[in-house]
């Protein structure tokens, strides 16, 4: 029985903008078998909070295993490994 792999996304979806940087990550994740727990980030207070909160300066950021991967290109580049 295969593994599931499951990551945690968090990325911006204000009212009028979606990040397309999140969607990137959620479309390269699903397409490599994670099962993703998608967390929205739905104000600007709440992008802020969690930029502090985890010291990065931009999301989305994608967690795997309890590590933090980071954004769509870092994703990239860890699924190539």
């Amino acid at each position: 029985m295969a593994e599931t792999k499951n990551a945690i996304l968090y990325r911006m979806i204000l009212p009028d903008h979606t990040c397309p940087f999140g969607v990137r990550a959620k479309t390269m994740l699903e397409q490599n078998g994670f099962q993703v727990d998608d967390r929205i980030l739905p104000s600007r207070d709440e992008v802020d909070a969690f930029k502090d909160e985890h010291g990065v300066a931009t999301t989305p950021q994608v967690f795997i295993d309890g590590e933090r991967i980071g954004g769509s290109d870092d994703l990239e580049r860890y699924l190539a490994a």
